[in-house]
């Protein structure tokens, strides 16, 4: 509702109750319009809008992709999305991603834990209310600014600023957007998973992602170790995410379905299988085993299964998991996500061991041939070498060319020998095409970092202690931090503002009027900023 329309139906409701004439209705209006959701149930259904208009917009235009980087806290997500409103003027096509390894290096009660869903199931839910709460204080903040300038426009007697200022407040765009919240392998069961996706839509999750692993061996993706499960088993559990959704009444509610296939050898139990052909069949066709001619050949806890009209015995390893053949990742990978999007997803993870366009495309074309509308969450992942990755694939190609590449070791490009070269200057510029070049080649809707701000906040102290504890002293922080806060326009230089001093003076006058004791007077220091 527009800012004067909702003071006058304030200034209606408060004659009607002559004891609240304490109230200023501009005061009403003000914190009303400071707080536009008033339920994480609310921020979902408002986000599940946004992400499936983008999605939509991506089938029509593969250069509308959508991008977002891995928070660990609130203030984390509330400082991203400032500063992407600062440069950009927009949040549009820009989310939050909400890594389930980060939740179990950072947020576990238990201190940093690998990532093997060994964290609280809480944590999860717990991160996404936190990043809302601070996503809806930068909204406070911003919108107190333009509030606070409006009444000295006011007093001023300045209608055109004012009506200016009114139109910017009516027009705010907020700082909430879609968090892509990584629920792992769901925590046990399909009735846990139900459980736990609730309490992450009732946050204000509006997509969910959630991986083929078994959930009592779940391993990072780019980790050894990793054992899916038949795809029944992960369907049930997609449908136990659906229902919750549909349940909370965010009918849109997007499912992210994560395969783990190309780089898992390994499978908890053999498929239920009723019919040659079907899913169960397909998934055990993939198995490593030796096919037999009689039961001779069947040896003490042996297990035979038919497969391909012959009888067979996979391979079991002494910790009881099955083995699936060498090289047929690739093709466990297609059947996943087809099978994953025919039965309820929205959109698919393929974790890969390198960031390269040619071999995600050479799959999702292979997925698009049933789906043609597949699309791809990718993890731009900082386990990947992407310096080392890149001049690689440049080396490689030059060399397939024909083009010279005896002055390069190609184990060794990564040194700082290459920077200057031109090989190095080519894979640059590759990797800074990587996204739009994936996104128009291979499907990729949605690109992340898992975890970037767990390297920024290491590498900053990182340089902030050396200087600090050492020779530089008190201007490490000054001529490394501060100086570029003021340069940069950072808004946390006014750190006490950027914590809500300013909201809560505010609302201390709106409380008590000329009685308040406000704090942030001519003796606060953060007047030194301007």
């Amino acid at each position: 509702m527009p800012y004067a329309q909702d003071v006058d139906q304030i200034a209606s409701i408060l004659k009607q109750n002559p004891t609240w004439n304490a109230i200023n209705p501009k005061h009403a209006a003000r914190m009303r319009a400071q707080n536009k959701f008033k339920t994480g149930l609310d921020i979902a259904k408002y986000t599940a809008k946004i992400m499936r208009e983008d999605m939509a917009n991506y089938d029509n235009d593969t250069s509308q992709y959508t991008q977002s980087l891995g928070c660990w806290h609130g203030f984390i997500g509330q400082q991203k999305l400032l500063s992407i409103k600062k440069h950009f003027g927009t949040t549009k096509r820009r989310y939050l991603y909400l890594s389930g390894w980060m939740v179990a290096a950072l947020r576990s009660e238990f201190g940093p834990l690998p990532d093997q869903s060994m964290h609280e199931k809480t944590a999860v839910s717990s991160l996404i209310e936190e990043l809302y709460t601070f996503l809806r204080q930068a909204d406070a903040w911003e919108l107190n600014h333009l509030f606070r300038a409006l009444e000295e426009a006011e007093n001023a007697g300045d209608s055109a600023k004012a009506e200016e200022l009114i139109k910017q407040i009516d027009n705010h765009e907020t700082h909430v957007v879609p968090i892509i919240a990584d629920i792992d392998a769901g925590f046990g069961n399909a009735e846990a998973t139900y459980l736990l996706a609730k309490k992450m839509i009732e946050a204000g999750a509006c997509c969910i992602q959630i991986e083929n692993q078994v959930s009592d061996e779940k391993q990072c993706g780019h980790q050894d170790g990793k054992v899916t499960v038949p795809h029944a088993d992960f369907l049930s559990k997609i449908n136990a995410v659906r229902l919750a959704f549909l349940e909370l009444g965010v009918d849109d509610g997007v499912i992210v379905a994560r395969t783990d296939s190309l780089g898992a050898g390994l499978t908890q139990k053999l498929a239920v299988t009723d019919e040659p052909g079907d899913l169960g069949d397909q998934y055990n066709s993939f198995l490593d085993g030796d096919y037999i001619e009689d039961a001779s050949e069947i040896n003490n806890g042996d297990v035979v299964i038919k497969s391909d009209g012959k009888l067979m015995k996979p391979k079991r390893l002494a910790s009881g998991l099955f083995q699936f053949r060498p090289g047929t990742g690739e093709d466990r990978v297609v059947l996943d996500c087809i099978t994953s999007l025919q039965n309820g997803a929205d959109l698919l993870w393929i974790e890969t061991e390198k960031p390269h366009v040619g071999q995600i495309a050479g799959m999702v074309n292979r997925i698009r041939e049933v789906v043609p509308n597949a699309k791809l969450v990718y993890n731009n992942s900082p386990s990947f070498n992407w310096t080392l990755n890149f001049r690689q694939q440049v080396f490689d190609a030059w060399k397939e060319e024909g083009k010279d590449v005896s002055a390069y070791d190609r184990d060794k490009l990564m040194s700082e020998e290459y920077d200057s070269t031109e090989l190095a200057q080519l894979a640059d510029e590759w990797c800074q095409n990587f996204q739009r070049d994936a996104s128009r080649e291979a499907g990729i809707f949605h690109h992340l970092i898992t975890l970037p701000t767990y390297h920024t906040a290491a590498l900053s102290t990182d340089n902030l202690a050396k200087g600090y504890f050492g020779d530089e002293g008190m201007l490490a922080y000054v001529a490394g931090v501060q100086r570029k806060e003021i340069r940069q326009g950072i808004a946390t230089v006014k750190h006490q503002d950027m914590a809500g001093s300013n909201i809560g003076d505010d609302h201390k006058e709106f409380f008590a009027g000329d009685a308040a004791l406000k704090a942030g007077g001519k003796d606060n220091t953060m007047n030194q900023f301007g």
